[in-house]
């Protein structure tokens, strides 16, 4: 207590959220290799804990272990390592974007013909032009025929690979 007679600890919910934080982190970093816990400057008694942990299966001894990772996690030691988890969080966000809109823009090119085609040749002008036009016709072939998304998949995986 201070002088004025405030307990300057955490509350309780403060204390659990910080267990149950600490406890998502742990279920995270047992998801990574042992290279990249090392790199992260992991301590090699949490490695090998985390390691058991990734092995077991859901259950409540799953639980109980996460917890006992917990008591080997020292939170300022664990900054490179939040900082990780979230970067690659936002890459796997980036990519599934990019994803999106690669789909969108196939949808477009197959829906809309010639119209977005020409745009997608202007905003990219090294595009292989004759390939390009032949995948959409053939997916528009496959749309209106009912048939199987084939030639849908080759225009995607064009855009994918010639568009940036």
């Amino acid at each position: 207590m201070d002088e004025t007679g405030n307990d300057e600890r955490p509350s309780k919910s403060a204390r659990k959220r910080e267990l149950l934080e600490l406890q998502k982190l742990a279920e995270k970093m047992a998801g990574l290799g042992t290279a990249q816990l090392v790199r992260l400057g992991v301590d090699a008694d949490l490695i090998s804990l985390l390691q058991q942990l990734s092995e077991m299966p859901s259950s409540g001894s799953r639980n109980r272990h996460i917890k006992y990772c917990v008591r080997f996690m020292h939170d300022e030691a664990l900054g490179e390592t939040r900082a990780y988890l979230a970067d690659r969080r936002s890459q796997q966000v980036g990519a599934n974007q990019d994803f999106h809109r690669l789909e969108r823009l196939r949808d477009r090119l197959v829906q809309s013909g010639d119209e977005a085609l020409a745009e997608l040749i202007d905003d990219e002008p090294a595009l292989a032009r004759q390939r390009l036009r032949q995948l959409v016709r053939d997916a528009q072939r496959e749309v209106q025929q009912g048939a199987p998304a084939g030639a849908g998949k080759k225009l995607f995986r064009f855009l994918r690979d010639h568009c940036s």
